[in-house]
């Protein structure tokens, strides 16, 4: 095999295995919307079995030679981007034997499928029973991926979240964070009180936010042709850029919750299905980094639709699908998206409160994973630090508590710094946008959101994993993160 056709056949491997990724995130996001109760047990073998297959494909005897002999050969600059990440997918594989994928699989099936009848029920310790052993799972395969990579345990589970970022440069963010955003938190409620808020009154039936929802996908760009919109337990979306799936969730008796979380998904869906066609399949055809993708969807959210502006745009979109009441009015609409209140809920809190949401967590999986906390004592460290950061009681209350996030039940520590390191990347894209684009807020006014999205598809969707997370900050905004961008906004919106 000559040193090209080593590159070829890698290449091929891995659009092979992105077939069967195509399938196993479909089959996910059934598990989450379609699949009757009785199906649980087993779907989650066949997921598992789906697991072990992929993983063995991942970890192919021939693999190894093939990337020797590929990286000898005279490739362009694009293939040995590819390289580099089929290299990382690589070593990622093999850190890890293919029984304790199949028992990961299994495990974060049972806890996330107990999850959903034990967080309405407030049963922690139904839901503890599941979590211990998928949690032991969790810490032997961060030792594994450590003695692997030579990083630090967490930092492992965090590499793949979050390529080339490691906690402690998340410390010094995180940190800086905490010395000024409860002031911030504190200055933006007290000024809050002195603003009349006018409450939407309901209900607000689910078939016509629904409608809502597709009007506010279509305004966005959303591509029908290539997803869908569906309901879960948990907002997400899922499958691949062919194939894409967005999930939200309604509440008759408060219609924003729904309309913030399909715009959220909208964002992480259109960088989904933006991705470049002709790398589709290959590892460098894929979506950069999990806090590169919150970035897409933050902006969608914060950027444009919590814009005080845009509520010019959904006003007439709330009265026609859901009726005229004073709240729609675009005066109090855009008091209700930047309303900054402590609550208990993440995926309800408002951009101020939200990074402390994300600091408690971070700080617990961290602790969890050094095994310098146990399972049993989420609960108190939960309450102790809600209250610390935003004098909230949660004592008693799992459902709202520590219960509420389906993250952890899949397996999925390291994930939840992303979020606030994407509304941190969200907020230098805006400042970089208005350079190039002086009227981008008069645009978020009229509703015109083509130059802003054709920024997107051409710095971030259409580079998708040709250059490492550092250097696309640098080529679409000309520094690496900074986080100045993200204070400087959060001061404009709320104190000015």
């Amino acid at each position: 095999m000559s040193t090209l056709s080593a590159y070829e056949a890698l290449v091929d491997h891995y659009r092979r295995l992105y077939h069967f990724d195509h399938l196993a995130a479909i089959v996910g996001w059934d598990r989450h919307t379609m699949m009757p109760p009785g199906g649980h047990a087993a779907r989650a073998q066949a997921e598992a079995q789906l697991s072990a297959l992929m993983h063995g494909m991942r970890t192919d005897a021939r693999l190894p030679a093939w990337l020797d002999a590929a990286e000898q050969s005279d490739l362009d600059a694009v293939q040995r981007a590819d390289l580099r990440e089929m290299r990382r997918d690589w070593m990622d594989a093999n850190a890890l034997p293919g029984d304790h994928v199949e028992a990961v699989s299994l495990a974060s099936s049972r806890c996330e499928h107990g999850w959903r009848t034990q967080r309405p029920a407030n049963d922690w310790p139904g839901f503890l029973e599941n979590f211990r052993p998928l949690l032991e799972l969790v810490r032997t395969e961060a030792r594994l991926l450590a003695e692997r990579t030579g990083l630090d345990p967490y930092d492992a589970l965090l590499d793949r979240y979050e390529p080339g970022t490691r906690a402690a440069h998340i410390d010094q963010l995180f940190g800086d964070l905490k010395s000024w955003l409860p002031g911030l938190i504190e200055a933006a409620c007290t000024r809050q009180t002195r603003i009349p808020l006018v409450e939407p009154v309901g209900p607000f039936p689910v078939a016509a936010q629904r409608a809502l929802s597709e009007a506010v996908l279509d305004l966005f760009g959303f591509d029908w042709d290539k997803g869908r919109l569906d309901v879960s337990a948990h907002p997400f979306t899922g499958g691949v850029s062919e194939d894409v799936r967005i999930t939200t969730r309604y509440d008759e008796a408060d219609c924003l919750q729904a309309l913030m979380a399909t715009i959220h998904e909208c964002g992480h869906a259109r960088y989904s299905q933006n991705l470049p066609a002709e790398w589709a399949g290959r590892p460098i055809g894929r979506a950069r980094s999990f806090g590169i993708h919150e970035s897409q969807s933050l902006f969608f959210e914060l950027q444009i639709a919590r814009h005080p502006a845009f509520a010019r745009v959904l006003s007439p979109l709330l009265v026609a699908h859901l009726g005229d009441q004073p709240a729609f009015a675009p005066e109090h609409l855009a008091r209700l998206l930047t309303r900054v209140e402590r609550g208990k809920i993440r995926v309800a809190a408002d951009e101020v409160t939200y990074p402390a949401h994300v600091i408690l967590r971070y700080e617990i999986e961290r602790a969890l994973i050094a095994d310098e906390m146990q399972a049993e004592d989420i609960p108190a460290a939960w309450d102790e630090k809600m209250a610390g950061l935003l004098g909230v009681d949660t004592r008693g209350d799992f459902r709202n508590g520590c219960l509420q996030d389906v993250h952890w039940t899949k397996g999925a520590f390291g994930y939840f710094p992303c979020y606030t390191l994407g509304a941190m990347y969200a907020a230098q894209w805006a400042a970089t946008i208005r350079q190039t684009l002086p009227d981008m807020d008069a645009c978020i006014a009229r509703g015109e959101l083509a130059d802003i999205l054709d920024w997107h598809r051409a710095q971030v969707w259409t580079q998708a994993s040709r250059w490492e997370t550092a250097e696309l900050a640098r080529r679409a905004s000309g520094e690496p993160l900074d986080a100045r961008h993200f204070r400087a906004h959060l001061e404009a919106r709320y104190l000015s």
